[in-house]
């Protein structure tokens, strides 16, 4: 005898559905924005309008005469690359402090050094503003690196907290049992195994000081605006679609980074 073939059919919930049909509208609503300014950038339009009324290139041969581009991505390059730096030679040891030593005041230091993440950024500039200024620091790199590593050291110490409070301690306690120095520990043991956050957390660090703007407007807007505030001042003075041809270049940027440490140094394979 033959089981009719929808008899053991299983079939999907409605809650199945709608949560399938939920997660493509936010895939949707993440992702327009994204192909709008792809579309934009081949647009023969004179100003950033949708749809196009054609397509061409010609605001990508525009984009190396632009000046003001190729300046702000120096001036962003340069103090995104010092601002992880710095956020790495302080954030590893902090974490290491707080997750490892009974350090007075431990909650309230931990609190501090996660306390730019619930301050807005404009009031954190402002006060930047008031405090760099009478020390000779606006519109310089410096002020720029200041600005950005308050803003970047949290996540660092976050993600290699995380990876501290997960992993097993085992390891260092024997390595200490056979005499090892604190700084053979950390070099062979310690930091191989909170590699992954060290690594998220300077990725993180580097795109946040990549894409501030509102820091580096109050900083640094008139002698080394990065490369947001010239977008910024683009978008007021001309509003034309080079400004999309750029964001594209920028997204692919983006991207080939991620690949580059991924194939490199096995990201994927760390943060698992």
């Amino acid at each position: 005898m033959t089981t009719p073939p929808n008899r053991f059919r299983r079939r999907v919930p409605v809650s199945a559905v709608a949560l399938r049909v939920l997660v493509a509208l936010l895939y949707v609503f993440l992702l327009a924005p994204l192909v709008i300014i792809v579309v934009i950038s081949f647009s023969s339009n004179q100003y950033l309008s949708f749809p196009p009324t054609g397509f061409s290139l010609r605001w990508y041969a525009e984009l190396p005469a632009e000046t003001t581009f190729i300046q702000g991505m120096q001036t962003t390059l340069i103090t995104a690359s010092i601002t992880t730096l710095i956020v790495l030679l302080i954030g590893v040891p902090a974490s290491i402090a707080l997750a490892r030593y009974e350090v007075p005041g431990r909650g309230a230091i931990s609190a501090f050094f996660l306390s730019p993440l619930l301050v807005p950024s404009v009031v954190l500039a402002l006060g930047l503003v008031l405090t760099l200024g009478p020390l000779g620091l606006t519109n310089t790199y410096q002020g720029i690196v200041i600005g950005h590593v308050s803003i970047t050291l949290p996540y660092v110490i976050r993600t290699t907290l995380m990876s501290l409070t997960t992993a097993d301690t085992s390891s260092e306690e024997a390595a200490r049992v056979l005499g090892a120095n604190g700084w053979a520990v950390f070099r062979l043991i310690t930091l191989p195994i909170i590699r992954p956050g060290v690594i998220a957390g300077g990725i993180v660090a580097f795109v946040v000081s990549f894409d501030e703007a509102v820091i580096s407007l109050f900083v640094a807007e008139s002698g080394k605006p990065t490369l947001p505030v010239q977008i910024l001042r683009y978008v007021a003075d001309s509003a034309d679609a080079a400004v999309a041809a750029l964001s594209v270049v920028l997204i692919l940027f983006s991207v080939v980074i991620v690949v580059l440490v991924e194939r490199v140094m096995g990201l994927r394979r760390t943060l698992i």
